[in-house]
């Protein structure tokens, strides 16, 4: 028998490349128009869209509709390719770890600029407060669909194809900072919201594929953590420097070469070979096997843990700030406070991880999630105009707690489901998170109204978080517990599938390796052997 061809790192390298040239030319022609007009002081919303600016937008989107295309394996591949050679050597451990690492600190920089455009887009475009409120909503909800539908694909075609898709969508939609209208400039925000959003599960995804156990979910928490923190000191290190010197628009084109550095390293980034061995078998598992019979109670778990995270974050903390500077008692700005929530989210996430790989998944999302309730609490007990030192400390707590809540549900997520679903699974905890930034600010804005303002809202945002953390230590997995032993890798991926088309364990199949119960789907252990 002819031995099969090991699948290629991209299918049709000719049109991927192509498609990256034909897109920096459409994005560079958006750049030299932004360049030109320094003489307006950089505003363009009175330039109008010229012909050249429509050639140059078509350009960006055939260019990235045929990289697109190119990296998608063809159908009827899988079953004729080879798996792709698993990350074996520690140094193809420390390149992935490096290169994935830089993907998401690029993808978290661009939900962070947002804070920072908000006043020159306001002051050029002549938008009133509730006008403007609709950038953040818009580009929030593009990561709501991007999570989706990206943790959707990453089971479909891939976990590499996925996170270079969502690159060519970061390159393409750079050219948010030559909008000459708010439209556009909103267009582009949901597109490239959509690519953030599709971008973070996959890697976590790819992360548990790769990497052996022990050290991975230390090595994911932490990632996770530095990353965010990372994401938003760069791209508020930018907005400082370049902003007074050119402009807002300046802080998405200052982005581009750092995407472009992210599609060349594309090489080093494998394929999981966990998902090539299981696309050879060509069986499409349902998304909404999510919810049905043995997956039903960690998808509550995870969802409700994710949308308390939501609820707190982009709900509570979005109006801490202006809370308390309107005390004028603490002369507290909200520059202090984010300046606060960036360094705390270091040492905050190296605990998690050591206590993450030392004591216990759930334990250690437990006790996150029980730190941002008593920070709640302690917040709805002294209000805004309590002591110095008792808030700061409230504030410092509340911050850490969150820190730590986002570094977990990710990594968990990823390691708590089967590879087969794996991807949908990551993309629907980061979209539910997501979603708290489309109703959470509202929702706040409606408590404050009522009797006791911040502290009621401090209460009634505390109690989700309380109902996630409780959920969590009575139901929630264990990756550890579900650790299988030596066996057939084969036969196993085949009695995952079987458990998961029938949303039910598996029967033993006749092979020559032994398998343990929980890879057999035996009565009390999760079909889980992918971990």
């Amino acid at each position: 028998m002819t031995p099969a061809e090991p699948t290629a790192l991209i299918p049709r390298p000719l049109m991927f490349w192509t498609g990256v040239a034909l897109t920096c030319a459409g994005v560079g022609q958006h750049v030299w128009m932004f360049v030109d007009s320094a003489s307006m002081d950089y505003h363009m919303a009175m330039r109008g869209t010229s012909w050249t600016m429509w050639a140059a937008m078509v350009a960006i989107v055939v260019g990235v509709l045929i990289s697109g295309f190119s990296v998608v394996q063809p159908p009827g591949t899988g079953p004729a390719a080879a798996p792709s050679p698993a990350v074996t050597s520690e140094a193809d451990r420390r390149r992935l770890i490096g290169v994935l690492s830089f993907a998401l600190m690029v993808d978290q920089m661009k939900p962070a600029t947002l804070a920072f455009i908000q006043p020159g887009m306001r002051t050029e475009f002549h938008l009133s407060a509730s006008g403007i409120a609709w950038l953040p909503t818009v580009a929030l909800s593009g990561t709501v669909v991007g999570s989706l539908l990206g943790g959707r694909a990453a089971d479909r075609i891939g976990r590499r194809a996925t996170i270079l898709i969502a690159s060519l969508l970061f390159l393409g939609t750079t050219v948010c900072g030559a909008m000459p209208t708010f439209g556009g400039v909103l267009v582009m925000c949901a597109l490239m919201g959509m690519a953030a959003g599709g971008m973070l599960p996959v890697v976590y995804a790819l992360m548990t594929e790769s990497l052996p156990p022990g050290r991975r979910a230390a090595v994911m928490v932490l990632q996770a953590g530095l990353t965010t923190t990372g994401g938003y000191m760069a791209a508020a290190g930018l907005a400082a420097v370049l902003i007074p010197l050119t402009g807002w628009r300046i802080a998405w084109f200052a982005q581009l070469p750092l995407v472009l550095i992210l599609i060349g390293l594309n090489r080093w980034i494998p394929e999981s070979a966990a998902f090539t061995a299981q696309r050879a078998r060509t069986r499409r598992v349902p998304a909404s096997t999510l919810f049905k019979h043995s997956h039903r109670v960690k998808t509550l778990v995870v969802s409700g843990y994710a949308l308390a995270w939501g609820l707190v974050y982009w709900g509570f903390i979005t109006f801490l700030p202006s809370q308390l500077e309107s005390s004028h008692h603490h002369g507290m700005s909200a520059a202090t406070l984010l300046f606060l929530s960036s360094l705390l989210s270091i040492p905050t996430c190296v605990v998690a991880a050591w206590l993450y790989m030392r004591w216990s998944a759930k334990g250690t999302m437990v006790a996150y999630a029980a730190l941002t309730v008593a920070a709640l609490l302690v917040l709805s007990l002294i209000g805004v105009d309590g002591g110095r030192p008792v808030l700061l400390t409230a504030v410092m707590l509340l911050f850490a707690g969150t820190a730590g809540v986002i570094a977990l549900i990710g990594p968990y997520t990823a390691e708590i489901y089967p590879l087969a679903i794996r991807g949908t699974a990551g993309g629907w905890a980061a979209a539910v998170g997501k979603s708290g930034g489309a109703f959470g600010p509202p929702l706040v804005a409606l408590i404050l109204s009522l009797p006791g303002g911040m502290r009621t809202a401090a209460v009634l945002i505390a109690l989700p978080m309380a109902l996630a953390g409780t959920a969590v230590a009575l139901r929630g997995s264990d990756p550890r517990a579900h650790a299988t032993g030596a066996g057939d890798p084969t036969a196993e991926l085949d009695a995952e599938l079987d458990a998961l088309m029938h949303d039910a364990a598996a029967p033993a199949k006749e092979t020559a390796a032994p398998r343990t119960p929980e890879a057999e789907g035996a009565p009390g252990g999760d079909p889980d052997p992918a971990r």
